[in-house]
């Protein structure tokens, strides 16, 4: 179970049963419990409680562009209801780099190659050295591997992994990637690092529990197979 989101997770807590409407600790407590859900063994009591605290977040945080963007990519990754998830974040801020930032995860996943591409361009536009900018070349590699631009992701892949060095999907993303260009071998030492990171990773359950676009799903599939990751 990742420790960095448990240990933050006792700390919202405690600021919650201060304040029960403050928004902003409901969306990172989301944020967290969404982190242990995908990484820490796929529990559903974690998938509840991400949706339970992005639904609070949503509802008291009506006016704060970062909260309505951690609320809306959670609910859209794990309650699957990405209709409009980030148009209420950029009505209250159009310059909020940390919305196109997850936006573009979540445009990626569910297919939409262009628009993720894009939403990750744009957020790097405005916020070039944000912590967060691992995302947009995450979502880039998610969305160049959709296309078929197998060394546009690669490299997108490679930025990923330099900006989240500890984040076991960047690893999974450039694996397939460079095994889709047949280096086998570099394929296979970035599929060990996920297992490194994320003992327990298996892609076809993660791939069930984001309800991810069939085609990329299918693709990913093959090259993480051909590399030896646990389905």
């Amino acid at each position: 179970m990742p420790a960095p989101s448990t240990k933050a997770l006792v700390l919202l807590e405690r600021a919650l049963a201060l304040d029960p409407t403050y928004a902003l600790a409901h969306a990172y407590a989301a944020e967290c419990h969404h982190i242990i859900f995908l990484r820490g063994g796929l529990s559903e009591e974690h998938r509840a409680s991400s949706i339970r605290h992005a639904e609070a977040a949503t509802a008291y945080g009506q006016d704060d562009a970062l909260t309505l963007s951690f609320a809306g990519f959670v609910i859209g990754m794990d309650k699957h209801d990405r209709a409009a998830a980030f148009d209420a974040a950029l009505a209250v801020s159009p310059s909020s780099a940390i919305t196109y930032f997850l936006g573009s995860i979540l445009l990626a996943w569910a297919g939409e190659a262009e628009r993720a591409i894009e939403w990750g361009e744009r957020g790097l536009r405005l916020s070039p050295l944000d912590p967060w900018r691992f995302s947009a070349f995450y979502a880039a590699a998610l969305g160049h591997f959709h296309r078929g631009h197998y060394e546009e992701a690669t490299a997108a892949a490679r930025k990923a992994v330099q900006y989240s060095p500890a984040f076991s999907q960047t690893y999974m993303v450039l694996a397939a990637t460079v095994a889709k260009l047949g280096r086998l071998e570099e394929a296979k030492a970035a599929a060990a690092r996920v297992l490194e990171l994320q003992p327990a990773f298996r892609y076809s359950r993660l791939f069930a529990a984001m309800d991810c676009a069939p085609a990329l799903v299918a693709a990913l599939s093959e090259a993480l197979c051909a590399v030896g990751l646990p389905e």
